[in-house]
């Protein structure tokens, strides 16, 4: 296998009997056409949860649960209670779906179909999570649903309509998925399609065991075959099949969460003596002066995350650290965004004996909208709190706050407060041409912290 080469089958339903003879053999086919994750798509209650128990044992496989609209005249309010249950089951479930409508069968009456769908469409924004749709010649109604309904997540799965559509999708926010029957010789409308339509916007998929690609048309389908509706889309768009396995399987991940990269080195890094956590790329400010405009790198390390990591990612990527003096909550983002994570990570630090500091922006309290401190005392032993003006009006000009006028006025109070929950208080200021740094430091000790001087030019 091209070890660059890393694609995802974005749907497939490998939990039917055809599968069952050779289940093992399937995977290692998948794996060794470059296929490195599998989304595997209920359709009904049964297969929801057979996709969830296979997303559980197996690491690669992710599942999607829903209702299909040939089912949608026998859903019940126990239905929706059960998919909601197995979407909170498990982190690996990362979709609601397939759900939808299917005009052209019409196995249950079109208005319990559009029922249906609209419930299960309001059941993903209550859980954040995308949808996997069904669109069987039922464009307009779809679109028109989810204009109505506010859905802005998902993806249009084994797209089947035209490039203006595709178009239409994407403008809600919507990808649309690729199958195997763009390989299909009289297939010029998908093609067309494909050309059409940004990439940055595309799936693949096999919606395997149907659609087997050219040359397997008539035989059961599987996610191996995957690697072929990605080639036909790499010669339609006039990229290499590793253009596509990347791009495709980036946008799986802004999707579906799905990361197949380790990032161990981006979340744990070593500066000195100290072990830092990079666990989010998201600040609460836009300082003028912050370095992450221009390169992601911390001395040597690269910080861009391909996601947020989770709490299990984390300690993994920490492991068992010898000879260090602290471990320090700060990357290329502002942790307490992430406060319970925080909290989660340094109590299972603390227990090992590991001194903990957080460098912060000092805003968590406006964020959160509540006094954040009391939750941090005996987790945190100390923190740094960029105060980077002397004034309101300096601290608006430099750091960008999206809080106005509150937002000086917050990390003063942040500050001040922090001392009665943090052993160790420290405000900081870089050297900003045009900030009066003595100034900070009259302001930072006034408010009973220490002060440090951080030079503008130096990051980490």
């Amino acid at each position: 296998m091209d070890q660059k080469i890393k694609l995802i089958d974005s749907h497939a339903h490998i939990y039917y009997k055809d599968y069952a003879a050779d289940f093992d053999d399937m995977l290692k086919r998948a794996e060794d056409a470059g296929v490195a994750a599998i989304l595997v798509v209920g359709t009904d209650l049964e297969s929801s949860r057979e996709s969830v128990e296979l997303a559980e044992k197996y690491p690669h496989l992710y599942a999607s649960v829903g209702i299909h609209p040939h089912d949608a005249g026998r859903v019940s309010d126990r239905c929706y209670d059960v998919i909601r249950d197995l979407a909170r089951s498990s982190e690996k479930v990362v979709a609601i779906g397939e759900i939808g409508l299917d005009f052209y069968r019409d196995r249950s009456p079109r208005p319990a179909q559009e029922e249906v769908f609209r419930r299960f469409l309001r059941m993903a924004a209550e859980l954040d999570k995308p949808v996997i749709i069904h669109d069987r010649d039922a464009h307009d109604r779809i679109m028109a649903i989810l204009r109505e309904e506010g859905a802005s997540r998902g993806v249009l799965h084994c797209f089947s309509g035209d490039s203006a559509l595709a178009a239409e999708a994407i403008a809600l926010g919507f990808y649309i998925s690729i199958p195997g029957t763009v390989t299909y010789p009289a297939n010029d409308a998908l093609r067309q399609v494909v050309r059409d339509t940004s990439i940055d916007r595309m799936l693949v998929e096999t919606d395997c065991p149907y659609l087997s690609p050219a040359p397997h048309r008539g035989k059961r389908n599987e996610p191996a075959y995957t690697r072929l509706a990605a080639e036909r889309v790499a010669g339609v768009k006039g990229l290499s099949l590793a253009d596509v396995a990347r791009i495709t399987t980036k946008n799986c991940r802004d999707l579906f969460g799905i990361r197949l990269w380790d990032q161990s080195t981006k979340i744990a890094y070593m500066i000195r003596n100290s072990l830092y956590l990079n666990i989010t790329n998201r600040c609460s400010n836009r300082c003028s002066f912050c370095a992450k405009f221009d390169d992601f790198t911390v001395k040597g390390h690269n910080l861009l995350l391909d996601g947020e990591p989770s709490y299990e990612e984390i300690m993994a990527a920490i492991g068992t650290p010898a000879g260090i003096d602290e471990v320090v909550f700060c990357g290329y983002g502002e942790p307490l965004i992430r406060l319970d994570l925080v909290k989660r990570v340094a109590s299972a630090l603390k227990q090992r004996g590991l001194r903990i500091r957080i460098n912060t922006d000092g805003q968590a309290n406006l964020v959160h909208g509540r006094n954040v401190l009391p939750e941090l005392a005996g987790l945190v032993d100390s923190i740094s709190i960029s105060l980077n003006a002397p004034d309101a009006e300096t601290y608006s000009r430099h750091c960008n706050t999206p809080f106005g006028a509150a937002g000086f006025q917050a990390v003063c109070d942040f500050i001040r407060q922090a001392r009665g929950h943090i052993t160790q208080v420290v405000a900081s200021a870089v050297t900003v041409p045009g900030v009066d740094i003595s100034a900070c430091r009259a302001l930072a000790e006034s408010l009973g912290a220490e002060f440090r001087v951080r030079e503008f030019a130096e990051v980490g």
